[in-house]
C-alpha cells in the first residue's frame, strides 16, 4: 500500500517583487526562472511571497518556509538602511520589501535557516548585516559596467560576461570545484562596505564583490551578485549552487520535523 502522506518537499519562499501586470493590475510576482531553479534544481516546493508587512510578518514566513530565495529586483535597498541620504543615482525603491527582507535575513542567520541571495538579495544580505552599497559602481574608477545590456534577446542579456575569482579554499571554491568561473552580470549597485561577519568570497576582475557568506553562521548563507537562476539546470556554476541550497533546505526541514515530532 502506498504511503498516503508522502514526505513533502522542503518549502522555499521566493521573495516576490511588487509590479504591474497589463499596465493596470498591481501584483506580487517572481520570474519563472526563479521558480524553475527552486523546483527542478534545488528540489524544493517554490512559494512566491508577498513582501509587504501589511500582509505578512517575518515570524510567519520563518514558520512557513524551510529556506528563502532572496531574488533580484529593479528597486534598490533604500540608502537610509545603511545611513546615507537618498539621491537620484540610488534609483527606485521598495520600502515594503526592505521592511520584510532585512529582518528576515538577520533572523535566518541567527536561526540557521538557509537562504540564497541573488543580485538585490546579495545586497540585502550585506545591508542587513550592517554593510553599505555604492549606488552606481560603473562610475567608480577602474570599474566595468555590470548593468544588464539595454538591448537584445533574454539569452543575450543573461549571457556570461566576466570571470569571478573565489578565495582559494573558501566555500565557493569547494562548491564549484574551481577557483575561477564565468558568470552573467545585470546589476548597477554593489557593495561599498562589507557588513559585520560578511565575508566577500569572490570578486569580478575589477574588484567588485560577487560572492559572500556570513562568518560563523549556523546555516547556508551563500549569496551572489550575478543571476544563477538563468539556465540553472545546465549551467555548471548555477547547478551546484542551487543543489547545495536545496540540500540545506531539506536538512533544515528534517531537523524541524524531528523537533516537532
Amino acid at each position: 500500500m502506498q504511503n498516503a502522506h508522502p514526505q513533502r518537499r522542503p518549502v522555499v519562499g521566493i521573495i516576490g517583487n511588487l509590479g504591474v501586470m497589463n499596465d493596470a493590475y498591481p501584483v506580487h510576482a517572481s520570474g519563472t526562472m526563479n521558480i524553475e531553479a527552486v523546483a527542478r534544481v534545488a528540489g524544493c516546493l517554490p512559494l512566491i511571497l508577498p513582501t509587504d508587512p501589511g500582509f505578512v510578518t517575518v515570524d510567519e514566513l520563518l514558520d512557513l518556509c524551510d529556506g528563502f530565495l532572496l531574488t533580484g529586483g529593479r528597486p534598490n535597498v533604500h540608502p537610509s538602511e545603511y545611513g546615507e541620504e537618498e539621491t537620484p543615482a540610488h534609483g527606485a525603491f521598495d520600502r515594503c520589501r526592505d521592511a520584510i527582507t532585512l529582518p528576515l535575513v538577520r533572523a535566518c542567520v541567527e536561526r540557521g535557516q538557509p537562504f540564497l541571495g541573488i543580485c538585490r538579495g546579495f545586497q540585502e544580505v550585506n545591508v542587513a548585516m550592517g554593510g553599505a552599497l555604492h549606488p552606481e559602481i560603473r562610475e567608480l574608477p577602474g570599474r566595468m559596467n555590470h548593468r544588464m545590456p539595454p538591448d537584445g534577446t533574454i539569452e543575450e542579456k543573461f549571457a556570461l560576461r566576466h570571470k569571478v575569482t573565489f578565495t582559494e579554499g573558501g566555500p565557493f571554491h569547494h562548491l564549484m570545484g574551481a577557483q575561477e568561473v564565468m558568470t552573467n552580470t545585470l546589476h548597477g549597485q554593489g557593495i561599498s562596505r562589507a557588513g559585520a561577519r560578511v565575508v566577500v568570497d569572490g570578486q569580478a576582475p575589477d574588484g567588485t564583490p560577487e560572492a559572500l557568506y556570513i562568518k560563523d553562521a549556523p546555516g547556508f548563507t551563500l549569496s551572489v551578485q550575478w543571476h544563477p537562476e538563468w539556465n540553472a539546470a545546465n549551467d555548471p556554476v548555477s547547478r551546484p549552487l542551487f543543489e547545495a541550497f536545496g540540500a540545506a533546505a531539506a536538512s533544515y526541514a528534517r531537523t524541524r520535523r524531528v523537533q516537532h515530532a
